[in-house]
Order: structure tokens, then C-alpha cells, then sequence
């Protein structure tokens, strides 16, 4: 799972070595440091990934 996943940066990435990456794979977000790729992955349920997201996008002045 974790070796042959597809792991991708966010386009608003500075192009360094100093973000998060992710993957998805049978229902689940796999999140690493762009960093040290080999010292670990956080598994996550999809949902839980994209509950993050919507968390992080939420704009308290609405």
C-alpha cells in the first residue's frame, strides 16, 4: 500500500523539500513529511482527510 502509492504535493507548494505529501489508497489518506518520506506515514480514513480540509478552509468572519 504504502511503497506503491502515488504521492503528490499541493501546487501552492514553494517547490522545496518542506511540505506535506499525500496519498490515497483504498479509502484511506496517507500523509508523510516531504522531508523524511522513509521515517513514517500518518493513515488516516478519507473522510477524516477531507473533514481536515473543510476544517482548515473555514473562515470563522463568515
Amino acid at each position: 500500500m504504502i511503497d506503491s502509492a502515488r504521492w503528490r504535493r499541493s501546487r501552492h507548494s514553494g517547490g522545496g523539500n518542506d511540505c506535506v505529501e499525500v496519498a490515497h489508497d483504498g479509502g484511506a489518506a496517507l500523509i508523510r513529511d516531504s522531508k523524511r518520506p522513509r521515517e513514517g506515514v500518518l493513515v488516516v480514513p478519507e473522510s477524516g482527510w477531507y473533514s481536515l480540509l473543510a476544517a482548515l478552509k473555514w473562515d470563522p468572519t463568515v
